[in-house]
């Protein structure tokens, strides 16, 4: 079976930082391409990070230069460093993988900055 569990998530005050961690089972992950998503209520879910199997990062515009991501193949996790937080950060953060064409996602970790 396949397992995506998202860990680090919490409470931090704008301007302060946390690290999201995935770690994976059932997959592996130097096959994988990973991603970390993320859904604020009444808002569609948005890719806010991804890290190819190669190693290349991409990021969306409003995290660029705040959050990075980075996976560890022989913890089989993928991180997400998220700094200079913002209450427009709030959401729920999930870990997607992509492997061998199929796709996994997490339940999910809560992050919540407040003003």
């Amino acid at each position: 079976q396949v397992q995506l569990v998202e860990t680090g998530g919490g409470l931090v005050q704008a301007g302060g930082s946390l690290r999201l961690s995935c770690a994976a089972s059932g997959i592996t992950l130097s096959l994988s391409a990973m991603n970390w998503y993320r859904q604020a209520p009444g808002n569609q879910r948005e890719l806010v990070a991804g890290i190819t199997r190669a190693g290349d990062t991409n990021y969306a515009d409003s995290v660029k230069g705040r959050f990075t991501i980075s996976r560890d193949n022989a913890k089989n996790t993928v991180y997400l460093q998220m700094n200079s937080l913002k209450p427009d950060d709030t959401a729920v953060y999930y870990c997607n993988a992509n492997f061998i064409g199929t796709g996994y996602w997490g339940q999910g970790t809560q992050v919540t900055v407040s003003s």
